[in-house]
């Protein structure tokens, strides 16, 4: 990715001062150089007047001065080729969407992390490089396309459904069929799909991969087709998508069972026909991929609530691997402990045990007794930790802390009528646990609602004393409004900020 140097300098819009001055600091720290306006028209003319020259925007969706949608557009008219990243709390699909459409880069929900400003960022100067290489070319590959050469994980372990797996990853890798990947939230998916590409007369081709529960399901459908110049606001020029880049390789589609219905119909096509229009396009585009599926959800399941096309899941099941999750597999724990020990411990970095000395019994134990709900990714962030702090025994006591927290859970989760045998931390614990969350839920939002419309029939519906009242700020306000569904339009909503004003809330509580 594209490095940072005094050469690039970031220009920030966004009103308020200390999600400024944070942006600021994290920006310098990162070494980037950085201008910032409170407003889109100060924005707008720092662009036409700045003396060095702007290579990225951060924007803020909600400015208050104009929409920020408009201040999107007037920016990508002013610098059409700078990349604009939208930094905003209000992350709802319409928005990101809306955003992309207008012209956006990428968009980041507040509160935004270092890495995630330094990630994007990357990502979106080193797109810029590519169109300036090749001005008279398509857009730039998408940053999601995987190197063919990248380093291949393999898997760690005795369990014989494991070694099964492991005994069929050249054949099935050298065939042609599609594969669907089943198994809990870090696995091993990606790890087997890529395996998979590797054993493959496919190898030397793009491995691309495609995480469907992480975007809309309008931007997954560019991503994957691609699009003509002018199909949509912001659509510039013409688009390649990942079938045409993964042509004669592969994709992996992750988390399939979140995709759109639609755009399973649209899937199963390609599957069949191996060609498509891009979205906006009349010219039928051939391709040559394989495609595999990764999901964690049950899909028969899904096919049974109308959510998983029946005919879409047979297409994709020629081949099917299911992962078994890492609490039963325990017997593989202390192998893949020390595995991942050794990948992570740096270079030069004294080992934290030496070769063939077992973890201390302790930690054993501690991660032996761990139900492990993000299984083997979440086993490699806690060594991770565990070579940063070299105290085997505050590991041990931290997991000890969290199989205690997971067996209350589950006591939770019996009481309320859920089934007892639901293993600690495990995802499915939560919708055992339902009935109590709900209750939990439905109260705190009834709460909130009652305490809002209170303060805005007090206040004769004036959004921003309403939250001077609440101590909440103004976004916050409108942020639950919108969530709570709470409009002054509503008759109902009117009757109800009545009874709720002659109660006994009190305003000097802040709504969490």
């Amino acid at each position: 990715m594209a490095l940072p140097n005094n050469k690039h300098t970031v220009l920030i819009v966004e009103d308020q001062l200390q999600v400024r001055s944070y942006l600021e600091m994290a920006l310098r720290h990162i070494g980037y150089g950085v201008e910032s306006a409170q407003d889109g028209e100060a924005g707008l003319n720092l662009l036409r007047t700045a003396k060095a020259e702007i290579s990225a925007i951060l924007l803020d969706l909600m400015l208050p001065d104009s929409e920020g949608m408009e201040t999107l557009e007037a920016i990508r008219s002013t610098v059409p080729g700078v990349p604009i990243i939208i930094v905003s709390g209000a992350s709802s699909t319409m928005n990101v969407v809306a955003a992309m459409k207008c012209g956006a880069t990428d968009f980041l929900s507040k509160p935004v992390s270092r890495d995630d400003l330094r990630l994007s960022l990357a990502k979106a100067l080193e797109s810029q490089v590519a169109v300036w290489a090749r001005p008279e070319g398509p857009a730039p590959d998408s940053p999601l396309v995987i190197s063919p050469h990248h380093d291949i994980q393999t898997f760690v372990g005795e369990h014989p459904r494991i070694k099964e797996i492991e005994s069929l990853v050249h054949q099935v890798g050298w065939s042609e069929v599609p594969v669907l990947i089943q198994g809990e939230t870090g696995t091993g998916k990606e790890v087997l799909a890529r395996q998979l590409h590797a054993h493959s007369p496919r190898a030397s081709q793009p491995f691309l991969k495609l995480n469907c529960a992480a975007l809309p399901s309008e931007l997954v459908e560019s991503e994957l087709f691609g699009y003509e110049r002018g199909a949509f606001t912001g659509a510039f020029q013409k688009k390649a998508g990942m079938f045409e880049m993964a042509d004669g390789g592969t994709i992996l589609l992750d988390e399939i069972g979140d995709m759109d219905v639609r755009l399973q119909a649209k899937l199963l096509q390609v599957l069949q026909d191996r060609e498509f229009h891009r979205i906006g396009g009349k010219v039928l585009v051939k391709v040559n991929v394989r495609l595999m599926a990764a999901t964690h959800r049950d899909l028969e399941r899904a096919i049974a609530h109308g959510q998983f096309r029946e005919d879409l899941y047979y297409r994709l099941n020629v081949m099917n691997f299911q992962l078994p999750p890492l609490r039963e597999r325990k017997e593989d724990i202390p192998l893949l402990a020390e595995h991942l020990l050794r990948k992570h411990t740096p270079a030069g970095a004294a080992p934290l045990f030496p070769p063939g000395t077992p973890l201390s019994l302790d930690l054993q134990h501690a991660l032996m007794a761990y139900q492990w709900p993000g299984n083997v990714r979440e086993l490699e962030n806690v060594m991770r930790r565990y070579i940063v702090l070299r105290d085997p025994e505050l590991i041990a006591r931290e997991l000890h802390r969290k199989a205690s927290r997971g067996a209350l859970r589950t006591s939770l989760a019996a009481a309320a009528g859920g089934p007892a045998l639901v293993t600690p931390d495990d995802p499915v614990l939560c919708e055992a646990a339902s009935p109590i969350l709900e209750q939990v839920t439905k109260a705190k939002q009834h709460a909130e609602t009652e305490a809002i419309l209170a303060a805005l029939h007090s206040t004769h519906w004036n959004r921003k004393q309403a939250a001077g009242l609440l101590k909440i700020e103004y976004k916050a306000l409108l942020y639950k409004m919108k969530k709570l569904n709470v409009d002054e339009q509503s008759p109902e909503a009117k009757e109800r900020s009545e009874a709720a004003h002659m109660g006994t809330i009190r305003f000097s509580s802040k709504i969490a």
